[in-house]
């Protein structure tokens, strides 16, 4: 155990001298987090909308009228009369606008007729999100214009009511367990992989090969000092991570050794990874290109973005198999559902499992040989 400490305390306090990476490894996930979760999963408001009244009729104004109350309340829109509608759809081509509303010229009478009267929306469809967010105001608005004040008291109409076991979720919220599995990956990739290359190229690996240390020893070594890297960027992530994107009482004692304990299994389970990665590699460069992809193919699929459900066949292949998952899992249950370790049981499970089975790999692997 003094030799595996050994090297614990020789690669903690080279850590501590290189203050940089000790920064990066945390401000660059706040900094994506922060980025990512404000630029992504917000309400749309306050898009260009050119309405054309071809009709001038009271249904018509009333319906103006409701336009007009939704772009002063939910703001998702804001309305720019036009008295020509080849001229609004110029608009709509050059950017000008985002969407234009042309209430036909038969409207009104349709309206009083009741023979299903129909309104244009004519949208940029470059743009799927601020078209579906049209889209769907516009069904809201156009399923309350239609109801009609009724002597009936009873109804066969069969109607839906939603109820949602948490509070709202802002996507910034959703996107913190993945985050908090980034900045980890982060610390494993600078802490653990690249400075153990690092120390190869610089011929500080053939001081370990004359001490009586074993190689499972000198690869557990390793591994644990990378771990504490790791667990210190991960608790900073969860701490500060949780106060930027408001999770409810962030600082629960009961929810925060929870949290701590996926965050030691997870970071177990990624530097394992990463020493399995470079247990062989001599040349410097290659690592930096290969961390690279792997941030790209382990991120992404893990769900940390957007559902797996809705993932093609091939990747979901990819996500059974990627630590992110189990990791991402399990941060979104403990944090955005506030739920106990039972519920995270197998992700514990794999990456406990993981980490065993590439410490296993690295040390077979390894060589005590320059």
């Amino acid at each position: 155990m003094n030799r595996i400490w050994a090297i614990i305390e020789r690669d903690l306090r080279r850590f501590r001298r290189s203050p940089v990476l000790v920064v990066m490894s945390t401000l660059m996930p706040i900094l994506q987090l922060v980025v990512l979760g404000y630029a992504f999963g917000g309400q749309i408001k306050h898009l260009r909308l050119g309405v054309v009244d071809e009709d001038h009729g009271v249904p018509a104004l009333k319906l103006k009228e409701m336009l007009q109350a939704v772009a002063a309340n939910a703001r998702t829109y804001d309305t720019t009369a036009y008295s020509d509608l080849a001229a609004a759809v110029r608009d709509l081509r050059t950017g000008k606008i985002n969407g234009v509303l042309n209430i036909p010229p038969e409207f009104s009478r349709k309206v009083l007729a009741g023979a299903g009267p129909q309104i244009g929306l004519i949208e940029d469809n470059t743009d799927q999100f601020s078209s579906s967010a049209l889209g769907a105001s516009f069904q809201q608005l156009l399923g309350a214009y239609g109801q009609q004040p009724s002597g009936v008291r009873l109804s066969a109409q069969a109607t839906l009511q939603v109820v949602e076991v948490y509070p709202y979720v802002p996507y910034i919220q959703f996107l913190l367990p993945g985050t908090i599995v980034l900045a980890i990956f982060v610390s494993a990739m600078i802490g653990g992989g690249i400075i153990f290359i690092d120390d190869k190229a610089r011929g500080l690996h053939e001081g370990y090969l004359v001490t009586p240390i074993s190689k499972f020893e000198l690869i557990l070594g390793f591994n644990l000092s990378g771990v504490a890297k790791a667990v210190l960027s991960g608790i900073v992530l969860v701490i500060v991570g949780s106060l930027i994107a408001g999770i409810p009482d962030p600082l629960n004692a009961a929810r925060l050794f929870r949290l701590f304990l996926l965050v030691v299994a997870t970071a177990m389970a990624l530097i394992s990874m990463m020493f399995l990665i470079v247990v062989r590699v001599n040349d410097p460069l290659l690592p930096r290109a290969v961390f690279g992809v792997l941030n790209t193919t382990l991120f992404f699929p893990s769900g940390a973005v957007y559902p797996i459900s809705a993932f093609p066949p091939w990747m979901r292949v990819i996500s059974a198999v990627d630590p992110f998952t189990y990791a991402v899992h399990g941060f979104k249950e403990l944090l955005l559902k506030n739920t106990g370790l039972g519920a995270i049981g197998l992700d514990f499970l794999y990456l406990l499992g993981f980490t065993g089975l590439a410490l296993g790999a690295a040390t077979l692997l390894f060589r005590r040989a320059l």
